[in-house]
This record gives C-alpha cells, structure tokens and sequence, in this order.
C-alpha cells in the first residue's frame, strides 16, 4: 500500500506545470504581483484575469506573465481531491 501511495506522489508532484508569456527579456527581479488564484474542480470552465498593464502601469512595462502549479498547489488539490486547485500567478515588471 505505501508503494501505491509513493508512486501517485511522484506522479503527481511529476505533474508541475509552468506556462510563462514573455514580453521582454531581461534578468528576472522579483514579481510585482505573486498571487494564488483560487479555482474549484480543477477549473474546469473557470478562468481568471490579471491586468499586467494595470498591475505594472503601462503594457509597455509588462515583462511577462507567469502561471504556475506549484508543489503546494498540488498538495492542497490532492487533499480536497481536486475540489480546490489553486495556481500561482505572477507579473513581472520592467523596472
């Protein structure tokens, strides 16, 4: 049983996921936003909306844009079984 147990932790943790929108490239600085989303039944038919202009003020000032499923994320989806499944959204700026 603690091998199943293992093997759908590798899975899972296995399954991190990055999707990240660059604009301009440059070494990263610190994100100007770094929030959890909050979705329910793994978002399914959910989306979400960040203003990066707003967040950076001016599109002109976007670096990119990053979404991610962390470890954490995971974690929590796999406690509530998938009920809730936060993502990591973060904006960063040209400074």
């Amino acid at each position: 049983m603690k091998k199943i147990a293992l093997i759908a932790m590798a899975l899972a943790l296995g399954g991190c996921a990055t999707q990240k929108f660059e604009l301009q490239s440059a070494a990263q600085a610190a994100p100007a936003l770094d929030v959890a989303q909050s979705f329910f039944i793994s978002g399914i038919w959910q989306s979400k909306e960040v203003d990066a202009a707003k967040v950076c003020g001016g599109a002109a000032k976007v670096r990119s844009v990053e979404m991610q499923l962390t470890p954490a994320n995971i974690g929590l989806a796999l406690i509530t079984l998938g009920i809730y499944t936060p993502r990591q959204i973060r904006v960063y700026c040209v400074r």
